[in-house]
């Protein structure tokens, strides 16, 4: 649970980096005491006076909370590793031929959980560099969404492809960028997600190449022994399965996707 929180306010970091107008914030105020005071760093942010000096209002603060978790299942979407992996998931169930099974609610739940798995370095990173010393107090809001928006954008990075940025660089007629570091996030998202579009794909395309197999094999056989009202589909569907089994698949594309992310 602490890992989804963590995960979640360096989203929401994030997307106020996108924005900076959303990031203004007053200095931060006095550093509380107690080992607790990491678990109060949302809190505090919600605190923060407002301009003119004032506390935001209750119904001010929910409707910023609000705002958040609305945008949050996007940003959980597009800036973490759930994309490629959801995706291959399906496509192996595809290949499989099976519509439903697993459901898709267990496609997510796993597509969750191992995204969570890829992320964990970067949300110890960014807990140990923004999210605690933030409720600790020794820094300010600001910093922390930049250092967490930081960790982020070097995660992308490393998964997003140069022709990519290259192109979503040349729609937008941006200058040429010194360093990978200094692409700002409106042109790094669009070519992360590209990337990781492409990227599930290959890994897709390769998932159904034995399936593929087999069921060419199983009506070439049909169609020799002139079974032709016979769906093929039908009997190759065990032995994919069996296939499936035998080499212990669960095993070999979970792990596969979790050591396609480069570190």
């Amino acid at each position: 649970m602490k890992w989804f929180l963590i995960l979640a306010v360096a989203l929401c970091a994030a997307f106020l980096l996108i924005d900076p107008a959303f990031a203004q914030a007053a200095p931060a105020a006095a550093p509380p005491a107690g080992p607790a005071a990491a678990s109060g760093a949302l809190s505090r942010a919600m605190n923060q006076v407002s301009g003119d000096g004032r506390p935001l209002s209750l119904s001010l603060q929910i409707l910023i909370l609000m705002s958040l978790l609305t945008v949050l299942p996007s940003l959980v979407l597009m800036m973490t590793s759930f994309t490629r992996i959801i995706i291959v998931l399906s496509l192996l169930r595809q290949a499989l031929g099976l519509q439903q099974t697993p459901p898709n609610q267990v496609l997510v739940g796993l597509a969750l959980f191992l995204s969570l798995f890829v992320m964990r370095p970067a949300i110890d990173q960014i807990s140990a560099q923004a999210y605690t010393p933030y409720g600790n107090g020794q820094i300010s809001i600001e910093e922390a969404v930049g250092r967490g928006g930081k960790v982020l954008h070097n995660f992308m990075a490393k998964q997003t492809r140069e022709s990519d940025l290259k192109l979503f660089s040349g729609l937008a007629e941006a200058p040429p960028f010194r360093t990978v570091a200094d692409v700002p996030f409106t042109i790094l998202l669009p070519a992360f997600v590209t990337s990781e579009l492409k990227t599930a794909f290959q890994i897709g395309f390769m998932i159904f190449l034995p399936f593929l197999i087999i069921d060419l094999v199983v009506a070439s056989t049909l169609m020799a022994l002139g079974m032709m009202m016979l769906s093929p589909t039908i009997i190759s569907m065990p032995f994919k399965l069996l296939l499936f089994v035998l080499v212990d698949g669960w095993a070999l594309t979970m792990g596969s996707l979790a050591g396609s992310f480069a570190t």
